[in-house]
């Protein structure tokens, strides 16, 4: 009975052993008698005992592996120290576990191989400016060359570019005068906006200037010409006003009806007046002489009486 009860749970355990989990994002290589038989994914699965095998447990995440800083020489022979990073992913497990080795150890010396081949290409100068394109290439050689061994390279980054000490010392020196450089450029420009600025207020003070003289001048000559047409208007009345007074005068003796005498009289006050004037030579119309004589006559007349 004891023996029985051993062997119950001897099979127990043995049943129990052989129940196995796949987890999520897992995949389990199973080896029957020594030979690939299948690949569990996700679930649970059992496994005949004592004849398979779990022979590898392989991850599908996505995976990163860094590599150490590899030796490389430009076109331009200067040796520097390159190291990387490659994203990969298992995309067959089957592959993966029987296709090579140490895949880790293949990549990173397929890695090393690559990225010699393409800097080798390249200038020092394009290699410190070219890291997509360096990228780019190495991930499409990467990925072509890892396919057979069940491995998806998804990205490759340069991680770091160590030129030797005596280039880093000449590339500061010459970052260092092209900064200076651009200071003095930057200066300059700034000097040259700020004098173009002044001038620009200058002329536009000398422009300002002169249109307020102009409009000046022009608000001046029409005052003067106001002013002439305010004195034209004032003599033109006033001549007009003497002509009418001249005029009414005129009238009024026309309505007085004058004898030759009294015309004569007239003419005589006005000859006085015009003798008073500083003319030289005065001649003195017949009809005044007459006029003049009667009047001589009746004054030697009066006195007589």
């Amino acid at each position: 009975m004891p023996f029985i009860i051993g062997l119950i749970v001897v099979l127990v355990l043995i049943i129990i052993s052989n129940i196995h989990i796949v987890p999520q994002a897992y995949g389990f290589v199973i080896e029957r008698l020594g030979a690939y038989s299948a690949t569990w994914t996700t679930g649970l699965h059992f496994k005949i005992p004592f004849i398979d095998k779990v022979a590898k447990k392989v991850t599908l995440m996505e995976q990163v592996a860094d590599f150490a800083p590899q030796p490389v020489i430009t076109k331009d022979n200067v040796t520097m120290q390159i190291d990387t990073v490659i994203f990969y992913q298992i995309t067959d497990c089957k592959l993966y576990t029987y296709g090579v080795t140490n895949p880790i150890a293949a990549i990173e010396n397929l890695t090393a191989t690559t990225l010699r081949n393409i800097i080798g290409d390249l200038e020092l100068d394009a290699t410190l400016t070219s890291r997509d394109i360096i990228n780019t290439k190495m991930r499409a050689i990467l990925d072509e060359a890892t396919d057979p061994w069940g491995i998806k390279v998804n990205r490759v980054e340069l991680k770091n570019i160590m030129p030797p000490k005596g280039i880093q010392d000449a590339m500061e020196k010459q970052m260092k005068a092209e900064r200076e450089r651009r200071e003095l450029i930057l200066k300059a420009e700034g000097e040259k906006n700020s004098q173009i600025l002044v001038a620009e207020g200058k002329k536009q003070s000398m422009i300002l200037e002169a249109e307020a003289n102009k409009q000046a001048a022009i608000l001046e000559a029409e005052a003067i010409k106001e002013t002439k047409i305010l004195e034209a208007a004032g003599e033109a009345e006033a001549i007009l006003k003497i002509q009418e007074a001249n005029a009414n005068g005129i009238k009024m003796l026309n309505e007085a009806a004058p004898s030759k005498e009294i015309v004569a009289l007239k003419g005589l006050e006005a000859f006085v007046k015009a003798a008073n004037g500083n003319a030289t030579k005065i001649i003195i119309p017949s009809e005044i002489q007459s006029l003049a004589g009667l009047a001589t006559s009746a004054s030697e007349l009066m006195k007589k009486d």
